[in-house]
């Protein structure tokens, strides 16, 4: 068998991170000592980065990133099976807290990064176990051709105004990730620093008033932006970076940066890799400045690391602070407690959303 011949393809490699079951795929693992595996969320993620982060990394170290995608579900289900057999993971920040608590990550090694000055990441986005890899955030998003810019809902009280700002609305379903609770909390009157621990009855209460307005819940950050694009909607909470990219393709999307609320996609090196000087060396290039530069002028999020700012797109600039967008306006998603509390709401969410 020639080397390309036991290298696994992207086709076959995706298909075993939806079945985690191929043994092609384990027979070449074993044998592929400079290859590292990846869990991503496919899609789009993988065709950007496969150009500007995994095709860089193999010419400058001569290791081969192989993306296998998987949603958040898939993912927890493999490691409670046993069966973890990739060497790095990318995904929300709150998964990787739940896969820390379960004892299946290692230690960040910040201090084996060569090509990273741990320092140069925000103390809050640096944790023990998974790092943060690029910052974006759900924010309150509008049709231009509905409410021209500066006449839009202010705050999420506004949004829920159905009165003073009619129109059809939506939010994030369950599915999407995590609904938002947060939101409907601001709406109903907490203060920012007094939403967690969420009061779930409270938020679940907030949601009812608005939910007659709510034309659908989007399932995916692709749904948010086709209804807010096509006027299906005239509001919608969205994801930062997918509203930017949908105006710079001459979308009908307009921002609201107050009260966004501040994620993080991170990063984490699990205890089953079996390469782990190549694991640390990719997540090690993922954070360095070139690296986050390159992204977030494709991907229009925030970068993890401060080197990084002056690639930051004008738009996502406060002007008066100079800060990012979500530094200076929003609210930092507390991951900890969705991680610890995803199961109670998933349960109160299938009782509100039947009645």
């Amino acid at each position: 068998m020639t080397a390309s011949q036991d290298r696994p393809n992207r086709r076959s490699v995706l298909a075993a991170g939806v079945t985690f079951a191929m043994p092609a795929i384990w027979t070449s693992r074993a044998r592929a000592a400079q290859q590292v595996f990846v869990r991503t969320p496919g899609g789009a993620y993988d065709e950007l980065r496969a150009e500007l982060v995994y095709k860089p990394f193999l010419r400058d170290t001569g290791i081969q990133v192989v993306p296998v995608a998987s949603n958040a579900g898939k993912l927890v289900a493999m490691f409670k099976a046993g069966r973890p057999d990739i060497d790095v993971i990318e995904t929300g920040q709150d998964i990787l807290w739940l896969l820390q608590d379960a004892g299946a990550l290692l230690e960040m090694p910040y201090g084996r990064f060569k090509y990273t000055n741990p320092n140069d990441i925000e103390a809050a986005f640096r944790q023990k176990f998974h790092c943060g890899l690029a910052v974006y955030a759900d924010v309150l998003g509008f049709n231009t051709t509905v409410y021209a810019p500066g006449k839009e809902p202010k705050s999420w009280t506004q949004f829920w105004d159905t009165k003073a700002f009619p129109g059809p609305r939506s939010l994030a379903d369950m599915s999407a990730g995590v609904p938002n609770l947060e939101f409907a909390l601001l709406a109903d009157g907490v203060a920012a620093d007094k939403i967690y621990p969420i009061d779930i009855g409270r938020a679940f209460k907030s949601m009812s008033r608005i939910k007659p307005a709510i034309a659908k819940f989007w399932t995916s950050g692709a749904l948010a932006t086709q209804m807010l694009a096509d006027r299906e909607v005239a509001l919608s909470t969205i994801w930062s970076s997918r509203a930017f990219m949908a105006r710079a393709a001459k979308a009908p999307i307009g921002v609201q940066w107050n009260q966004n609320l501040i994620n993080l996609t991170s990063t984490a090196v699990t205890k089953a890799t079996r390469n782990m000087d190549a694991a640390l060396r990719y997540v090690d290039y993922s954070l360095s400045p070139a690296v986050q530069a390159r992204m977030v002028k494709a991907s229009m999020d925030i970068p993890i690391n401060k080197k990084a700012y002056g690639a930051i797109s004008a738009e996502l600039i406060d002007p008066a602070t100079k800060q990012p967008m979500t530094t200076a306006k929003g609210i930092l998603k507390d991951s900890r407690w969705w991680a610890s509390n995803r199961t109670k709401v998933s349960d109160a969410w299938a009782k509100w959303i039947l009645s």
